[in-house]
């Protein structure tokens, strides 16, 4: 299981959307107060809809708080951050990382950027684009993750999977080999 760790999160439809994304991969939540909402707005709720009760979520006073919960969260941690020095497709996660994404308008403290310097990692864009939405970045780099450490628990689904049409109604068998 991963865990994804939202520093101060401010939009509630990006912290729902977020808790959608972790609910579908079985990646444990954890938001660090103050929130810029309370968590039973409908707003967020509605980006998770029914996807809420597969969630594994806490809440945490401080940053602080969270490593006295975990302190083994130190050990294994990756900060998602605009000003990384490396891209995020050179870590090399394990199964019980933790991701660490900032709030919206000003990402992770700097203080805490400053002490994990290179387990800082960045999604690559354009200079001139400030940064991608909060719910996407933390889509792109879980779901790296969960690609290194071999998607547990999530490779055998999909309804078509038994469902394997005659090859004669295919116009081009080949596709599905990728």
């Amino acid at each position: 299981m991963l865990h994804i760790v939202l520093v101060e999160p401010e939009i509630p439809q990006n912290t729902g959307n977020i808790s959608r994304t972790c609910a579908a991969t079985g990646c444990k939540l954890h938001l660090i107060r103050p929130l810029g909402f309370e968590i039973t707005e409908s707003r967020v709720r509605r980006a998770g809809l029914d996807y809420w009760p597969l969630l594994q979520l806490e809440i945490h006073d401080s940053l602080d708080d969270l490593f006295q919960a975990y302190p083994q969260a130190k050990s294994d941690l990756w900060l998602a951050t605009t000003k990384a020095p490396r891209a995020y497709t050179e870590a090399e996660f394990r199964d019980e990382c933790w991701l660490f994404f900032g709030k919206e308008t000003a990402g992770l403290p700097e203080w805490f950027r400053m002490e994990h310097y290179h387990r800082c990692i960045r999604i690559p864009m354009r200079e001139e684009a400030r940064s991608l939405n909060l719910s996407n970045s933390v889509a792109i780099v879980a779901y790296e993750a969960l690609r290194q450490i071999g998607f547990p628990g999530l490779l055998d689904q999909g309804e078509m999977r038994d469902k394997v049409p005659p090859t004669e109604t295919l116009q081009d068998p080949s596709l599905l080999t990728t």
